[in-house]
C-alpha cells in the first residue's frame, strides 16, 4: 500500500510542480543569477514551488548523479521487504572491474547491501552501484529496467538510464527537472540523510574485503559547510561536467538546488550555494500536511472497511516570504462516496486561505481500497445502529 501510495504522492507533486513557477505566486520579482552551469533550478520542497529555473528540461549527461535513481530504486525494494540491508552482496567480476571512485572490492568480496549503498551515497562507488544493481536487479541489464520504469513513474519525461552508475554512455541523460523529480522521491526516506551526511570513514569495511579497507571521504563538500546541507548527490565526468543535486533545510523549510554541467567542482558548489542562499534568504515554507500524513478520516456507507483514511496527494505546504505572518485557515470540501474506492482516488480537497484572501488546495485521495460490504454486513450495521439509537 506505501508503493502506490508514495507513487501517487509523487505523480502529484508533479502536477504540482507543472504550474508552480515563482511568476504564478507572486511572491517576488524572478532573481537573475550568474551561475556558470548549463542548467539549474532551485524548489522549495514543502510547498512544491519551483522559485527559478535555467535549461531545467535541456537533456544533459547527469553522471553520478545517476545514482540517484539508483538509490531510490533499492530503497522502494527494502521497504516492500524484497531485501533486507543486512543481505550480504557478493562482488562479481564485473562490478570489481568498474573505474572511476569506487571502493575498490575485488571479486568475491562479500558486503552487506547497506555499506555498499553508504559508499555509494557518500563516496559515489561504480564498483558498489553495479554490485548492488546485480543483487537487487539478477543483473545490471534487470536493474537499469527498474531505473527507467521508476522514471516512466515519475513522469521523466526526459531522461534515459543506461547504468547504475553514471559513467558516459551518450544515450544515458536527464535533466535538471527530472533530476529534481528523482530527488524529490529520494527525500521521502529520511534514511538518505544518516548516509549522505557521513563526512568521513577512514577505516571504511576494515577487515571485510580483500583490499584491507578504504578512506571513504564524502563527495558533497556542502554537508560539512553549508548549514543544514543533508544531501544529497554530486556527479562528474568529462563529457558532463560538474553537476550537483543539493538540499538543506533550516526550520521548516527546505530548499532543493540542482545544477548541472558546471566547468570545475568551485562552480558547482558556487552556483548551487548561490541558489540555496536566495531561496533562505527571501523564502519559507509552511509544511501544512506531510506525504502519507492522514488529513481526514470518513465514513463510507455500505463499505468494507466502513471508514477510510484521506491522504494529501502530494506533500503540501505555502511558500511565504521570509518575515509574512504564518496564519492561515483550513477547509475540507468532501466529495459524495459510493463503494468500491480505489486507493488513490480522489474523495475531496484541503484548501488553505492565507495572506488575505490567498488560497491554496491539494486533493484529498483514499489511502486505501474500500469494497462494497456484503448484504449481511450491511444488515448487522443497519440493526447495530438502530439498537443504539433505542437506547
Amino acid at each position: 500500500m506505501v508503493k502506490a501510495l508514495r507513487f501517487a504522492i509523487v505523480a502529484g507533486i508533479l502536477i504540482c510542480l507543472l504550474c508552480s513557477s515563482l511568476a504564478a505566486t507572486g511572491l517576488a520579482e524572478e532573481p537573475e543569477f550568474d551561475l556558470k552551469a548549463k542548467a539549474a533550478l532551485l524548489m522549495e520542497v514543502n510547498s512544491g514551488k519551483i522559485i527559478w529555473e535555467k535549461n531545467s528540461r535541456e537533456r544533459l549527461y547527469p553522471a553520478s548523479l545517476t545514482k540517484i535513481m539508483s538509490l531510490l530504486v533499492v530503497l522502494e525494494q527494502l521497504e516492500q521487504g524484497a531485501f533486507s540491508l543486512d543481505d550480504q552482496v557478493h562482488v562479481s567480476a564485473r562490478a570489481s572491474s568498474m573505474g572511476g571512485s569506487e571502493l575498490f572490492l575485488s571479486e568475491g568480496d562479500v558486503v552487506s547491501l547497506e555499506n555498499l549503498l553508504i559508499g555509494m551515497a557518500v563516496g559515489s562507488a561504480n564498483d558498489a552501484a553495479v554490485a548492488v544493481a546485480e543483487h537487487v536487479g539478477g543483473s545490471v541489464e534487470g536493474f537499469v529496467e527498474m531505473m527507467n520504469e521508476k522514471a516512466r513513474q515519475l513522469g521523466m519525461a526526459d531522461t534515459h538510464f543506461c547504468n547504475p552508475h553514471g559513467l558516459h554512455h551518450p544515450d544515458h541523460y536527464s535533466s535538471a527537472y527530472d533530476i529534481m523529480l528523482m530527488s524529490l522521491a529520494l527525500l521521502e526516506y529520511p534514511r538518505i540523510h544518516q548516509w549522505a551526511t557521513i563526512w568521513m570513514d577512514e577505516h571504511f569495511l576494515k577487515g571485510q574485503i580483500k583490499s584491507g579497507e578504504v578512506f571513504l571521504s564524502n563527495t558533497n563538500r556542502l554537508v560539512y559547510y553549508y548549514p543544514g546541507c543533508d544531501g544529497l548527490k554530486t556527479g562528474f565526468t568529462r563529457e558532463a561536467g560538474n553537476g550537483i543535486s543539493a538540499t538543506a533545510k533550516r526550520g521548516q523549510t527546505r530548499f532543493l538546488a540542482v545544477v548541472l554541467g558546471s566547468p570545475t567542482v568551485d562552480d558547482r558548489y558556487d552556483a548551487a550555494v548561490k541558489l540555496l542562499d536566495y531561496g533562505f534568504s527571501h523564502f519559507k515554507g509552511i509544511p501544512i500536511l506531510d506525504a502519507d500524513e492522514v488529513a481526514a478520516t470518513i465514513t463510507v456507507d455500505k463499505g468494507q472497511p466502513s471508514t477510510v483514511n484521506l491522504v494529501p496527494r502530494s506533500r503540501f505546504g505555502l511558500l511565504l516570504p521570509r518575515g509574512a505572518e504564518e496564519s492561515f485557515t483550513r477547509e475540507i470540501k468532501l466529495l459524495p462516496v459510493q463503494p468500491p474506492i480505489k486507493q488513490g482516488d480522489k474523495l475531496g480537497e484541503l484548501i488553505i486561505t492565507y495572506n488575505e484572501g490567498e488560497k491554496a488546495s491539494v486533493d484529498l485521495v483514499a489511502a486505501a481500497d474500500v469494497a462494497r460490504a456484503s448484504q449481511p454486513v450491511i444488515f448487522l450495521r443497519l440493526l447495530y445502529r438502530w439498537l443504539r439509537f433505542g437506547r
